[in-house]
């Protein structure tokens, strides 16, 4: 896959009537802008922004992606297909070594990440998927806004169907997976490979 070719097709879509925040501040910062303002105060408290607490380091990446994993009831007990983003091997290895997936079966994406400081809004999950070099399908699925936590947040996609047939099922699928907000931030960016097959 050519990463350039691929930049239009990576880019979040464009929320109306959004501008871009600029410098990025601190959850604390947030924490005494507009301290008068209810309504506001109500929402900062809802990601976790409250004055005085403190939200480590901010040297480090605001997000860092844990997992990316796909779910189905029809996975057979004790399979899982989990990447862990922080495994960079392991992710090589998905791309010389396509992971199966089941034809026709309903499955779920599902993403594990760890916001470490600020607060983030308007992060989606972009994926592209191509077959032979030409793009077959494109999700996007909005993530949200969040504030920092020591705990890692988890977010679980609409379900969706395998594709299935003789055609589907010949040759194997090049996935670029991204991770990015609505100021253009890119937190993950990675790529990996399926086949779809008769069973998992």
């Amino acid at each position: 896959m050519s990463s350039n070719d691929d930049q239009d097709d990576l880019k979040p879509s464009a929320t109306p009537g959004y501008k871009p925040t600029g410098t990025a501040k601190t959850a604390d910062e947030y924490a005494q802008l507009d301290a008068e303002d209810e309504s506001l105060a109500r929402w900062k408290a809802s990601l976790g922004i409250t004055a005085g607490v403190s939200t480590g380091d901010t040297s480090g990446p605001r997000v860092t992606v844990l997992t990316l994993e796909l779910d189905s009831p029809t996975l057979p007990p004790g399979k899982t297909l989990v990447f862990d983003l922080n495994d960079a091997a392991k992710l090589a290895d998905t791309k010389k070594n396509p992971i199966i997936i089941k034809e026709g079966v309903e499955y779920n994406v599902r993403i594990t990440f760890k916001v470490n400081h600020s607060i983030i809004s308007g992060v989606r999950y972009i994926q592209l998927v191509k077959r032979a070099g030409i793009k077959v399908d494109k999700l996007e699925q909005m993530l949200g806004s969040y504030g920092p936590q020591a705990e890692p947040y988890t977010k679980n996609f609409d379900v969706e169907e395998s594709p299935s047939g003789l055609v589907a099922r010949s040759g194997s699928y090049n996935v670029r997976s991204r991770v990015v907000d609505d100021d253009g931030e890119v937190y993950a960016d990675w790529e990996w490979s399926f086949k779809l097959a008769k069973e998992w």
